[in-house]
């Protein structure tokens, strides 16, 4: 079982619909995870929801009905997905579930998830790959484990347990992706990519192929998802001005460029995402 301090919530909306369990993660899996996630519908209503892009890297652990998923597009017919992992996708991601999902969801890092899967990044990135085929025949057996129990508090205990097992045998990260990536984020996607590459002493073309390998899409298109992920929040704000100011502020080079970006990587407006 894993150690250390966890905070679980049950969800807010109505216990008849479904079960919600939030978990932050063990510190020994402190910038490797950021939350794991149990759930399970109750009543068989069909719900869309559409994600925005981000940095994270799902691996869903299902034990009920497959979801329909389309990456930027609505699903279709034959676009069903139980148990499976997903990379970095610049763009919405489009989720229809059915009323009958029962899942484990944890979400990575991008440089957690390369250490955990131990496959090129570039593997996952705009795809849902079948849980098997990244885990293989351990994966199998803990999800045979995950069904026959009941409890998602000891679900989330043995779903952490195996990563951190898993991940003792994994080699570390590029110490200079890491700082590449870290740099990225905290510039808020504004930080050049060729000053990137200088610092490191790399070319461009060597640091994308890197960033492929280990987050799975270039630095240029990370940076891409930063900015919009912060004018997002941003525009939340109650002090925001006007929509021209919240472009400059974000880097883009102004508001129509921001507005297409909004589209591309939400599937809505800055007003239409809300």
């Amino acid at each position: 079982m894993a150690s250390g301090q966890r905070d679980e919530t049950p969800d807010e909306p109505a216990p008849a619909q479904f079960e919600f369990v939030r978990r932050t993660p063990s510190p020994q899996l402190v910038g490797i995870v950021t939350e794991l996630i149990g759930f399970r519908e109750l009543v068989p209503v069909y719900v869309r929801q559409t994600e925005v892009a981000s940095l994270h890297v799902p691996l869903i652990i299902s034990f009920g009905e497959a979801f329909a998923i389309g990456l930027s597009r609505a699903p279709r017919d034959n676009d069903r997905f139980a148990s499976f992992a997903a990379g970095i996708h610049a763009g919405p991601v489009i989720i229809d579930s059915f009323g009958r999902a029962c899942c484990i969801q944890v979400n990575f890092t991008p440089l957690g998830a390369r250490r955990f899967f131990s496959l090129p990044m570039s593997e996952l990135a705009d795809r849902m790959v079948p849980f098997d085929e990244v885990l293989g025949s351990a994966g199998h057996r803990l999800r045979q484990r995950l069904g026959d129990e009941t409890d998602w508090h000891r679900r989330l205990d043995m779903t952490e347990a195996f990563i951190i097992e898993r991940l003792r045998t994994m080699p570390a990260i590029s110490d200079e992706i890491s700082w590449a990536l870290a740099r990225i984020v905290a510039s808020g996607g504004r930080a050049r990519v060729a000053s990137i590459a200088d610092e490191i002493g790399w070319g461009r073309k060597h640091l994308a192929a890197r960033f492929a390998d280990q987050v799975g899409v270039g630095p240029k298109s990370i940076a891409r998802i930063v900015r919009f992920n912060r004018a997002a929040k941003l525009s939340k704000r109650a002090d925001r001005t006007s929509w021209a100011d919240l472009a400059a502020e974000c880097g883009y080079a102004d508001q129509a460029h921001m507005v297409r970006e909004f589209r591309a990587l939400a599937g809505a407006t800055p007003t239409g995402l809300g």
